[in-house]
């Protein structure tokens, strides 16, 4: 043997001893060699799923009281069990809870400290269940948590919304295509466009909730268990509306994850979209908006600067949404039934997805309740542009005038405008006059921006009275339970 390859054999040996004396696994029966320590470490998931742990504890305490129903464990068992259950639940609550590489996963963790606490009896814990159906529970009874508060979130911002929109009614603004101005409409109304996004968000949280609330616990490594357990009972103690039917299914099964990982992305296109408008309207270009400073930093070396951070980090932190929804499709695609490793990969995404959507909601309700709203700047943009055009071919068309042809008279004034660097309110009505003997002293109030936003009241316009009503049905909605 080559010199250095006895330094690499020795190096193994010791990394092996060093990893034998270290622990001993909970499931290293059948095994008669213990992993180098890096190769624990690249498998444990203990770095990010400790974040299950007070559901994995609320489950193994569901289990354990089932097991005792059942006689599946004495009395005596169950509570000494239940007794440790819960002063671990109590510490992981206050943080004092201490994991370990060594045990890889939330499940052994706790395992082991119960055991440490209780004695042996505490190895009673696992009887029927496998970690299979436990990681999948914990992950129910986590998302279940989760969706509930971004539901309240959304609300929360659905409110600060509505409050902004109501106090700019009768607000005037450009509104626009392709970034083009093209026509003024109530910025209450452009305001109540995200309102509504967020209600489609709302739904579709709250229908995901119907797989989400579905317990997968009993189900085994994949076959089911030969104790006779109670799944409906372990189901009722933890608040599921329902189990799953098939153990295959229960413990292979991460739709529920995807969907809220494809909800939140659609929701953080929303919060985008809104996000590069905040940008925009608060730039000197526009000037429409200026967000409170909590919202904005400045920079190291122009002082004159307050840069949008807070709406350019969510439009950005979208992408990582996105690529988590990926992610778990791929790792999906391919996986036979049922439980396999590559599966662990479906906490890290889900958790950062949560962590990002929760912070993004808090952070734009906080955007939308403190914003300055600069009216007078956005009323006096629809007054410098041709977004009134559309109101001079409805004025020829409400005359008979086939629009088509109307369209080619109003397209013919704009660039005749352009031409003499005017605006359409400004030409004389002698100049209308020779487009078309239809055009009357009237045109100039039709040309009024605020009555040209005001006359659009077809269902679900920008006309004042719709968009009043349309703020009613909001306030309704939010005031139903």
């Amino acid at each position: 043997m080559k010199e250095n390859e006895g330094n690499f054999m020795k190096g193994r040996r010791k990394s092996h001893s060093s990893a034998a004396r270290f622990v001993k696994k909970l499931w290293g029966g059948r095994f008669t060699k213990t992993a180098e320590e890096w190769v624990d470490e690249f498998g444990a998931s203990i770095p990010f799923d400790q974040e299950l742990v007070e559901e994995d504890i609320e489950g193994s305490l569901a289990h354990v009281t089932m097991l005792g129903e059942c006689g599946i464990l004495p009395e005596g068992d169950v509570e000494q069990i239940k007794g440790g259950l819960i002063r671990l639940l109590e510490k992981a609550k206050q943080g004092e809870l201490k994991f370990s590489i060594a045990y890889e996963d939330i499940h052994l963790n706790i395992e082991k400290m119960l055991i440490d606490d209780i004695g042996p009896v505490g190895g009673k814990l696992h009887t029927g269940r496998s970690r299979n159906d436990q990681v999948a529970t914990d992950m129910h009874l986590y998302l279940r948590k989760r969706v509930e508060e971004i539901l309240g979130l959304i609300r929360g911002m659905q409110r600060a919304l509505v409050a902004q929109a109501e106090k700019h009614v009768e607000t005037i603004m450009p509104g626009y295509t392709h970034l083009q101005r093209a026509q003024p409409i109530s910025f209450a109304h452009h305001l109540l466009a995200y309102f509504w996004m967020l209600e489609r968000d709302y739904e579709r949280f709250s229908e995901s909730q119907k797989r989400i609330n579905r317990s997968p616990l009993g189900a085994g490594a994949l076959a089911g268990t030969t104790f006779p357990i109670d799944r409906h009972r372990t189901a009722e103690l933890l608040g599921f509306a329902d189990i799953y039917e098939n153990s295959l299914d229960a413990v292979s099964d991460r739709d529920f994850i995807i969907e809220f990982l494809s909800n939140s992305s659609m929701l953080m296109m929303h919060l985008s979209r809104l996000a590069e408008e905040l940008i925009l309207w608060s730039s000197q270009e526009f000037q429409f908006i200026e967000l409170d400073d909590a919202f904005a930093t400045g920079s190291s070396i122009m002082p004159q600067k307050k840069n949008p951070d807070m709406a350019e980090l969510i439009r950005g932190k979208t992408g990582r949404v996105y690529g988590h929804l990926m992610a778990l499709l791929t790792v999906m695609k391919g996986l036979p039934l049922a439980y396999n490793k590559d599966m662990q990969e479906d906490k890290e995404g889900m958790f950062d997805t949560v962590k990002t959507v929760i912070g993004s909601l808090k952070i734009f309700t906080g955007m939308i309740e403190t914003m300055n709203v600069r009216t007078d700047v956005m009323e006096r943009a629809t007054k410098q542009d041709f977004s009134n055009a559309t109101e001079l071919a409805d004025y020829l068309a409400a005359k008979g005038v086939p629009f088509r042809e109307a369209h080619e008279i109003v397209g013919k004034l704009v660039l005749h405008c352009i031409e003499q660097g005017v605006f359409l309110a400004d030409l004389p009505l002698d100049v209308y006059k020779e487009a078309s003997p239809l055009f009357e002293e009237d045109i100039y109030d039709a040309l009024h921006p605020r009555t040209a936003v005001n006359r659009r009241n077809s269902a679900g316009g920008t006309g004042f009275a719709e968009v009043r009503a349309a703020l009613a049905k909001a306030k309704q909605l939010l005031s139903t339970p």
